[in-house]
């Protein structure tokens, strides 16, 4: 997983609630367990009419084609528990959510991938969106539990240590497994010593 320390980029708003993973990557998107190639399904009925044409989206238009944060509405993630929404998120660069509250299943499965998801009151929140929708980058430090505004005022938010540890590190479910390899090791030694009948011996 890649590592998450600081992030500046252009920040999309989205000031929409109950934003739910099939409204960020709709179904027929979900054949593939590839987590690449998914951007291209992201918020695709609402970037696109029922004949495919597009539609007036923020992340189509300039200057948010390329942002990196994404500022949105409540309860972002509800829905089904599809882990193709960070992914796809993920898959076009964003890299940071912000909102004043997310789905629980959602908000895991960002930390899982390598997105941080940033709770703030809903305040803050809308200072934050005044500061997307003019297009401004907004700065992310993980490290710092902080957000940098273009007007130079900082934005503290919480974080539990786990969960930064782990984005800091850059270690998902799998990499913190490896992180114990060696005691792994030493546990199939002795039990394999223990109980030879559990383990088959390829000829």
């Amino acid at each position: 997983m890649q590592k998450f320390d600081k992030v500046t980029a252009t920040a999309a708003p989205l000031p929409i609630v109950n934003v739910d993973t099939d409204m960020i990557i709709p179904k027929q998107f979900l054949k593939t367990i590839q987590r690449t190639g998914l951007k291209k399904g992201l918020f695709y009925e609402l970037r696109t009419d029922e004949k495919g044409n597009p539609k007036d989206f923020v992340l189509d238009k300039e200057p948010w084609t390329d942002a990196g944060v994404l500022v949105a509405g409540a309860n972002f993630g509800c829905g089904s528990s599809r882990e193709h929404a960070p992914w796809a998120l993920l898959d076009a660069g964003i890299r940071v959510v912000i909102a004043a509250s997310f789905a629980d299943i959602f908000y895991n499965n960002c930390f899982k991938n390598g997105i941080l998801p940033i709770t703030l009151p809903q305040a803050q929140v809308n200072q934050l969106m005044a500061d997307a929708n003019q297009g401004a980058s907004l700065s992310i430090d993980l490290e710092a539990q902080s957000i940098t505004r273009p007007n130079g005022e900082t934005v503290a938010f919480e974080v539990e240590p786990f969960r930064k540890h782990c984005l800091l590190n850059g270690l998902d479910d799998i990499g913190l497994t490896l992180q114990k390899e060696a005691a792994v090791d030493r546990f199939e030694e002795t039990q394999r010593l223990g109980a030879p009948w559990l383990y088959r011996e390829s000829a």
